[in-house]
């Protein structure tokens, strides 16, 4: 059975300045047990992917010149989406998805939340808690014991680390950064220079893929980026993630969120390669980031710099913090903000946090910013401009808490499915990585894909060049 949408799609639509009558034509197949927590979080996924689906088909009728397609959001296919990496299988093999040292831990006051899933950063914890290189599980407990979560968090982020303190919703809203987030949209979206209108190509072909011929640079790292890019290779992209040589990406990760994409390596520090990379910026519609605010900025890629450079550019910038507040030059993962925002206190007990039954505001960030990305295009095809976006991982966290706090949120539906596991929502493909089983992709409207062109190849394998 469908039934309308839940009513977080049209908060999340009119953010991303969307027409509202195109809301009609989104339903959705509700399923009970898919995402269980105490906060709606299936209802922040749902509306997440909702919106992607429905951008998907805007931009598909404005370059077809029919009619919007339907849409239809089925719980089943968002449940697993948002849980894929735990999904993956490469030739049999379950993914490694955290490291031991990435966890809660006790401390003297309070409980503090680490990230260690990198070498670099697993060395900087260790060095500001003043450890070996590879301390076990219980030399780290032991030191953490002895200190405060909030001289924990202090001593691990100058040291170029990541712990985040365990904080109530209440602690967040009087941080500073929780206000600075507060404060901030769902999502920024500006127009920052004049440009002319840029009408795409006609579509043709079956399945409809949107952003056909559309050239994307991704900048992006971890798994909020690489959802949103891996979205738009699905819908048709040619999708060029490029990253440093030094910092290579965990090997099942890039295998998960790697669908549709190529991958290529660049030293911006080096000549040559900083020529490449500027040939490849040439020639990008899409400009994909998910660094610190500012972290590119020396590379051009800062949006004025880039509205001087390439006029009609859309920027779609993602971050942990958001770009205001003493927390917006800090580095951050769904986990840290889970801990930093209240969610993790919601979601847990007195005796020890919770989690969110997904990394959820990495998948639904990742989903909102190629809505992004999409109904920019469609903007600019018929207005022009150049376009960009902005994001934040916390902003999402405090949407979904915002969502918890309204009780019509958690009965805006009832359950006319069941969720029986991931099943129905998992295929098979084989790549240059071996045999994967992964989850499919959760955008859906009439017409359109249900699955990517190509499989994930290894990280950094392909030449840094469009097709």
């Amino acid at each position: 059975m469908t039934q309308t949408s839940w009513e977080g799609t049209g908060e999340a639509w009119a953010a991303l300045g969307g027409d509202p009558a195109l809301l009609s034509g989104v339903s959705a197949v509700v399923r009970d047990g898919a995402l269980p927590a105490r906060l709606p979080v299936i209802g922040l996924a749902r509306a997440c992917a909702g919106v992607c689906a429905l951008a998907a088909a805007e931009l598909t009728a404005a370059r077809t010149g029919r009619q919007v397609p339907r849409v239809r959001v089925d719980d089943g296919a968002v449940a697993t989406a948002f849980t894929s990496e735990r999904h993956l299988l490469v030739d049999g093999r379950a993914p490694v998805n955290f490291a031991p040292l990435s966890r809660f831990w006790r401390t003297a006051g309070g409980w503090v939340r680490t990230h260690a899933n990198y070498p670099h950063h697993r060395a900087a914890l260790t060095a500001a808690l003043g450890l070996a290189d590879e301390p076990s599980v219980d030399a780290v407990a032991a030191c953490l014991a002895e200190r405060s979560a909030v001289e924990v968090e202090d001593a691990v982020y100058a040291a170029g680390g990541l712990a985040v303190a365990l904080r109530s919703p209440e602690e967040w809203a009087a941080h500073p950064q929780g206000a600075a987030v507060a404060a901030a949209p769902l999502l920024r979206r500006e127009r920052s220079r004049d440009a002319p209108a840029l009408p795409l190509p006609p579509l043709d072909g079956d399945p409809a893929l949107p952003a056909q011929g559309l050239r994307v640079l991704d900048l992006t790292r971890v798994i909020a980026g690489p959802v949103a890019t891996r979205t738009l290779a699905l819908l048709g992209a040619d999708v060029l993630r490029v990253d440093s040589p030094r910092l290579p990406e965990l090997a099942d990760q890039h295998a998960d969120t790697g669908f549709g994409k190529r991958s290529a390596t660049l030293d911006l520090d080096a000549r040559a390669d900083r020529r490449v990379f500027e040939e490849l910026l040439a020639r990008a519609d899409v400009v994909v980031t998910g660094y610190r605010p500012a972290a590119l900025d020396r590379f051009g890629l800062s949006p004025g710099a880039l509205a001087e450079r390439r006029p009609g550019v859309v920027l779609a910038q993602l971050s942990a913090w958001g770009e205001d507040g003493p927390w917006a030059g800090r580095r951050g993962f769904d986990s840290l903000v889970q801990a930093a925002t209240g969610i993790a206190a919601v979601e847990g007990s007195p005796e020890r946090p919770g989690a969110l039954p997904a990394q959820a505001l990495d998948h639904g960030s990742g989903y909102l910013l190629a809505a992004a990305v999409l109904r920019s295009l469609t903007e600019r095809s018929a207005t022009g401009g150049t376009r960009l976006a902005r994001l934040s991982l916390a902003r999402t966290a405090a949407w979904l808490m915002g969502a918890g706090a309204h009780q019509a949120h958690k009965t805006a539906y009832k359950a006319y499915e069941a969720y029986d596991g991931p099943g129905p929502w998992l295929t098979g493909t084989d790549g240059p990585l071996g045999r994967l089983r992964h989850a499919v992709a959760p955008v859906s409207f009439e017409g359109g894909p249900v699955n990517w062109s190509r499989p994930p190849g290894a990280w950094g394998a392909d030449r840094p060049a469009w097709r």
